[in-house]
């Protein structure tokens, strides 16, 4: 079978909310309708790790940007952005399309917009150093699957229909 040679990168947590803190989790498992939407348009999905999880595990608590800004945590993110554009450029290298980034909007590691979380700070640090661009897009805070969510699955969609 021939691949679709084209790649979305995201958040782990899109894929797995059981790494989210606690009272945060939104779904059970994963975001079907975001993951659903990448598969129909015959996307392969690349998860990033996660990078609170790494740090502190499951039994952390919430905890904000400032809190997670630290020489250690900000070490972890910087590994993270490193291994990541070097998949980024492995990918692009072979002739595969990178539809993008999704984060998750006022994460402390992996928000993009509003206030950047640790974590993609130092991936867009660390593509701009390779002189990499991506499209990017957040998964708002009030998300969920089903009739919530359907104003973010418009919006992804057309994200991704300017990139294919």
């Amino acid at each position: 079978m021939e691949r679709s040679k084209r790649i979305i990168f995201i958040a782990n947590c899109i894929l797995n909310q059981n790494v989210v803190v606690s009272p945060l989790a939104r779904a059970k498992g994963t975001y079907k309708d975001i993951i659903q939407t990448i598969m129909d348009y015959g996307i392969g999905i690349h998860q990033l790790p996660c990078p609170e999880f790494r740090h502190l595990g499951l039994g952390r608590k919430p905890m904000t940007k400032e809190e997670y800004d630290t020489h250690k945590y900000r070490e972890l993110s910087r590994e993270i952005g490193l291994d990541t554009v070097k998949i980024i450029r492995e990918y692009l290298d072979h002739d595969y399309k990178i539809i993008g980034l999704i984060g998750i909007n006022s994460s402390p590691s992996c928000g993009i917009y509003g206030e950047t979380g640790i974590t993609v700070e130092e991936i867009i640090k660390t593509m701009n150093e390779e002189d990499i661009h991506l499209n990017t897009i957040d998964v708002p805070v009030d998300y969920y699957d089903g009739e919530k969510g359907k104003e973010f699955i418009k919006n992804l969609k057309r994200f991704i229909e300017e990139k294919i």
